[in-house]
Parts: structure tokens; sequence; C-alpha cells
């Protein structure tokens, strides 16, 4: 009895570890398939960083245009 109560203790643990493995996995690919932030995503940095230069060179194109036209306002 007492051999069986150890393999069950066993058995109790090993469950209690794959749970908490699979539990940790379905968190992260909760994460991946919603867009969030994870460890090992880059997404959200490469998505900032293209909104900076996207911005950058709409900034150059406006800074363009107004030289341009104080060119003119010049002449």
């Amino acid at each position: 009895e007492r051999h069986l109560d150890r393999q069950a203790a066993q058995f109790g643990a090993a469950v209690a570890k794959v749970e908490a493995e699979l539990s940790a996995q379905i968190r992260y690919l909760t994460q991946v398939a919603t867009g969030q932030p994870h460890e090992g995503s880059s997404y959200a940095a490469r998505k900032s960083c293209q909104l900076a230069l996207n911005r950058l060179d709409y900034a150059r194109r406006r800074l363009a245009e107004l030289a341009r036209a104080c060119e003119l306002m010049l002449e």
C-alpha cells in the first residue's frame, strides 16, 4: 500500500508539472495570437520603428515644402 501511495504521489506531481507547462504554453500562445508583446517578439519594436520612420519622412517632406514656399516668397 505504501508503494502504491508513493506512485500515486509521483503521478500527481508529474501531472501537476505537465499542467503547469501546458498553462505556460497556452498563455504564450494567447499573447502571440492577440499581438500582445511577449518574450521573443520584436513586432511591437519593429512597428514602432516603422511609424517613427514614417513620421520622419513626413516631417522631411513638409520642411521641403516650407523651404520651397519661403524661397518663392523671397524671390
